[in-house]
């Protein structure tokens, strides 16, 4: 018998995710899994693509409860922006927690009431294990907090960049396509497939989007003594799941070239198994890590007008999501941190 973990919020994409990895997990066990308007239907019902899981279908959903959550070595929150504060202020001390939702992503209190609002929550260790560090935090602590889907493929495309001083800070631009997914399982007019299938659009821009602190955040944690600046554009691409993040930075010289910031990327993410730097030349497509929490990038330097360019593609509910949070959850509980997890995509 493994750990056991709980989910709060299976009900919604991310949940559903979590629940499919941890069916195949050699080493967690599900005690429980909690729902808010979708108590008392059963995992079959919600998540038909794993009628087939054995025990697994026919588990019906309990409301959230501190006790149904606390008879587990670990919980997962994925549940949606305000929640998993008050979840997580009713469990007990010596319960491990995952939260994928923003409640403890952000350092600054300004920022947060910006984005979100209402009482600060605090901050938690990012939970993104390639990060240098972010490992020996992730094993040592008792609650992190995933970073959100989009902040996870640009700081980890731009991250080895900043910290190795071969881009500008200051002088950031992101576009970044997500599939519809990201923005949950809520029934919204703009999310009808009649909306999406054919169009692409962009929305929250000029930094209004959630994620852009976390990523300028995480930049200015690269060791910069520049401000860090970030101009971010997400669009609504007409597919399911994936993100692919096109991230540009000024060089901080016009000497910089492709190998440079192809080494950087290198040696950053050397060893690491869920981190691919293609081939030079091959850039990144979103189904090709469809499935799995693997991270494809591609970098190249723009000497016309002297950026960086960096291609990430990973799945937002794999790697921007529920993958990752399992990846926290392994090494929280001193397990293979690849354990249930895979780097390889599903495809066509």
């Amino acid at each position: 018998m493994g750990a056991r973990v709980a989910v709060a919020g299976a009900s919604g994409y991310a949940g559903g995710e979590l629940l499919r990895l941890l069916a195949a997990h050699p080493d967690l066990e599900l005690s429980a899994a909690t729902a808010d308007s979708s108590a008392g239907k059963t995992v079959g019902e919600l998540h038909p693509h794993l009628a087939g899981m054995t025990g697994l279908a026919g588990l019906t959903l309990l409301p959230h409860s501190a006790e149904v959550l606390s008879d587990a070595d670990l919980a997962f929150l994925a549940v949606p922006a305000g929640q998993s504060s008050v979840v997580a202020a009713q469990l007990p001390g010596g319960l491990k927690i995952v939260d994928l939702g923003p409640d403890f992503r952000l350092t600054d209190e300004a920022s947060w009431a910006r984005y979100y609002g209402g009482a600060y929550p605090g901050r938690w260790p990012t939970g993104i294990p390639e990060l240098p560090g972010a490992r020996a935090r992730i094993e040592g602590a008792s609650q992190v907090a995933a970073p959100g889907c989009y902040a996870t493929a640009a700081i980890l495309a731009l991250y080895p960049l900043v910290a190795a001083g071969l881009a500008d800070p200051a002088d950031i631009v992101i576009v970044a396509a997500s599939g519809t997914s990201g923005a949950g399982r809520s029934l919204r007019a703009d999310l009808l497939a009649s909306e999406v299938m054919g169009s692409m659009s962009a929305y929250q821009v000029a930094g209004a989007h959630r994620h852009t602190p976390e990523i300028e955040q995480a930049l200015a944690e690269a060791g910069s003594t520049k401000a860090v600046h970030v101009s971010f554009t997400p669009v609504l691409a007409p597919m399911p799941r994936g993100i692919l993040a096109t991230c540009t930075a000024r060089l901080t010289s016009r000497d910089i070239g492709t190998d440079e910031l192809r080494e950087a990327i290198g040696r950053a993410y050397d060893g690491e198994q869920f981190v691919t730097l293609l081939p030079d030349g091959d850039w990144p497509a979103t189904a090709s890590v469809a499935g799995s929490n693997g991270v494809h990038l591609q970098a190249a330097a723009d000497y016309r007008v002297g950026r960086a360019v960096v291609v990430a593609a990973i799945d937002n509910l794999g790697k921007g999501a529920a993958g990752q949070a399992i990846q926290n959850a392994n090494l929280m509980l001193g397990l293979p941190e690849a354990a249930g997890l895979s780097a390889i995509g599903v495809a066509p």
